[in-house]
């Protein structure tokens, strides 16, 4: 008779966790720095949102976590006398999936950064 753990596979799931109070540094860090003095220009901001989102998932690959597939939204409006609201569903599995998220105001608009974090077996 063989005791031990031969045939025996480790759990699945990801072996370091997704590192959600780093990125939220790094959401918080990007969208302060390149928003803090910005007015809101339409297409200025349009352009500004899409650049955002490539910085921050550049930062966040640089974390090196394996086996995540990131995505990064951002929205970016004008500050005014409304309100907004953004909603967002995903197909996952919250033993291992997570998100991170951001929103940023200055005093003539507000931005939000959203990083979606999905571990591929």
């Amino acid at each position: 008779m063989h005791g031990g753990t031969a045939g025996r596979h480790p759990p699945p799931g990801p072996s370091k966790r997704f590192p959600v109070a780093a990125v939220d540094a790094i959401l918080k860090d990007v969208l302060g720095s390149y928003l803090r003095e910005q007015p809101y220009e339409a297409a200025r901001c349009r352009d500004m949102a899409k650049d955002i989102a490539e910085i921050i998932k550049a930062r966040v690959k640089d974390l090196m976590i394996p086996r995540y597939k990131i995505v990064v939204v951002t929205h970016i409006g004008q500050l005014n006398e409304q309100s907004m609201q953004i909603g967002s569903r995903c197909l996952w599995d919250p033993a291992s999936d997570t998100f991170s998220s951001y929103v940023f105001k200055n005093a003539s608009l507000f931005a939000l950064a959203n990083v979606y974090a999905v571990y591929f077996e």
